[in-house]
């Protein structure tokens, strides 16, 4: 443990300088997004994401919507594990055969007025994937939606934009 102490002291710091804001994301400012998001929620919006069968891409990028840049608890978005307490469905993924009923249910389970969000080319017509002996393809003709967000897969501002559009949808 000593040497590695010394090595420390004798070395330093070693990182790379801080970036700069601008230089932080690459895809656009969030900062409007934000502003017209608290503007409309006024309260808080609950969102349950459901996997259909997805290949996990869009799920790193909804997890990316929590790190500071995007902040979506500090909007008053937060993630639920209950469809019943959830006021939009964001859905990823194709969906495969053995996740059409677990989905029906969730939104089935939801409180009206109920928001639907397809989140991928995967969840808007089947992607890569298409329809197979596996897989139903995308969320048309199962659910009503009511925002597709294209992008294989899509950017953390792109589904921030997906949610504004779909809340704004209902709003107005």
């Amino acid at each position: 443990m000593w040497q590695t102490l010394k090595q420390i002291a004798r070395v330093g710091l070693i990182s790379e300088p801080p970036t700069r804001h601008s230089e932080r994301c690459s895809d656009g400012d969030a900062q409007p997004l934000h502003a017209e998001m608290a503007r409309l929620l006024g309260r808080a919006l609950a969102v349950r994401v459901v996997d259909a069968g997805s290949c996990n891409g869009c799920e790193l990028e909804i997890n990316a919507l929590g790190n500071p840049y995007y902040n979506l608890e500090g909007l008053g978005v937060h993630l639920v594990a209950s469809p019943r307490h959830a006021d939009l469905l964001l859905v990823t993924g194709p969906v495969s055969l053995h996740m059409q009923q677990a989905l029906e249910r969730t939104y089935a389970a939801m409180p009206e007025p109920r928001l639907v969000v397809a989140v991928g080319d995967c969840a808007r017509d089947g992607g890569v994937f298409g329809c197979s002996y596996a897989c139903r393809g995308g969320l048309r003709g199962l659910l009503p939606v009511d925002v597709y967000v294209a992008g294989c897969p899509p950017t953390p501002r792109d589904l921030l934009a997906g949610m504004l559009q779909a809340v704004r949808s209902r709003a107005g």
